[in-house]
């Protein structure tokens, strides 16, 4: 999931760096929203990336005594 998302926001600021140099204000907006958003995708992705596995164990069964 991490290479993906740095492909995404590789392109987007491409995108954005075009979208300033033609001037396209509301391109612009919409571009750093998104880049806002995948750069969060991107803290989540590596801070659950860095969390060990819990080992649960294996479930038993009672066994129930007659009373």
């Amino acid at each position: 999931m991490l290479p993906r998302l740095a492909e995404i926001e590789k392109d987007l600021v491409l995108r954005r760096k075009r979208a300033e140099e033609e001037q396209w204000l509301g391109e612009i907006e919409g571009i750093d929203m998104t880049l806002t958003f995948v750069r969060t995708k991107q803290a989540d992705a590596a801070r659950l990336a860095e969390r060990r596995p819990v080992a649960l164990g294996i479930p038993t069964t009672r066994t129930q005594t007659p009373e």
